[in-house]
């Protein structure tokens, strides 16, 4: 069954005073690209984590973000008294320096200044480490479902168009005959018109040396097998997208040959309209994992 590789998975737990949301989205890629945005405390497990997320996703580029949120209303900052007094003490000293009034309000100044305000330290306990990778493990199973349900979708846009690209090569087989007759007309009328002699023998020779150039039976009978591998490795591989993208540059070559080949307007429409479902199928082959 064919995956997608576009898809969004988000989990939340709440655990003490503490609630954990994980949220992952991702898109096509042709490797695995993982972008992390979570605390700084997390980041010796930072490994770990994206070791699990390749296990899950495999291929894709992956935008994940991990947030906890503190429900109790006490703050984590702290007022570094030391740096405090270091800012008034020296707007004391400039402003007696340069015979400055001190400002009124000096003690707002000094709360925006930098490092003024200091985080208490964090530490990661292994609960906590424990119960987001079980977060994480949630949101990562909602985005191999959603990929899932992306794939089917996808799944049947494909199976559409390999079957009006086979009605199309379906199509080619009548207007074969009508253009051999059209070219040995053709052949004919322009020897009578010179109104030289020929060898007859020699004429039938060329004629099938010529036709034998134009036969397309081995490019139908080529992308014949084609369609049928493309349809085969859907319902049989479940990691597929860049073995259907081969598959898709050979079926294309096969319908440029053909096309090269055609001679006759008719076929050479039917060429434009196989060449139009190829592109969408090759768009989309892009999104397979």
């Amino acid at each position: 069954m064919l995956q997608s590789m576009t898809g969004f998975g988000k989990a939340t737990r709440e655990i003490a005073n503490e609630q954990i949301t994980v949220e992952i989205k991702t898109l096509n890629s042709k490797q695995i690209d993982i972008s992390l945005r979570m605390s700084s405390i997390f980041r010796e497990k930072e490994l770990d984590l994206r070791k699990l997320i390749t296990q899950h996703l495999e291929r894709g580029k992956v935008d994940v973000s991990i947030a906890i949120t503190n429900s109790n209303e006490k703050s984590t900052q702290k007022i570094n008294a030391t740096v405090f007094q270091n800012y008034y003490e020296q707007i004391l000293q400039l402003a007696e320096e340069n015979q400055l009034p001190v400002p009124q309000n000096w003690f707002d100044i000094i709360l925006r200044m930098p490092q003024v305000f200091a985080n208490e330290e964090q530490i990661l306990d292994d609960f906590e480490w424990q119960t987001i990778l079980d977060v994480t493990l949630e949101a990562l199973q909602q985005v191999k479902e959603f990929r899932l349900q992306e794939g089917q979708t996808l799944e049947k846009l494909f199976n559409e168009k390999l079957d009006h690209i086979q009605k199309l090569l379906d199509l080619v087989s009548p207007f074969e005959a009508e253009r051999i007759e059209h070219i040995k007309t053709r052949l004919h009328e322009g020897i009578q018109n010179v109104g030289e002699t020929y060898n007859a023998d020699r004429f039938e020779q060329e004629l099938i040396y010529y036709i034998e150039k134009l036969d397309v039976n081995e490019e139908k009978s080529r992308l014949q097998n084609h369609l049928d591998y493309f349809r085969s490795t859907m319902a049989t591989e479940s990691s597929s997208g860049k073995k259907l993208g081969f598959i898709a540059q050979e079926m294309g070559r096969e319908i440029n040959t053909l096309g090269s080949k055609a001679n006759h307007s008719e076929m050479q429409k039917i060429v434009v309209l196989m060449k139009d479902d190829l592109e969408q199928i090759k768009e989309q082959v892009l999104n397979i994992l």
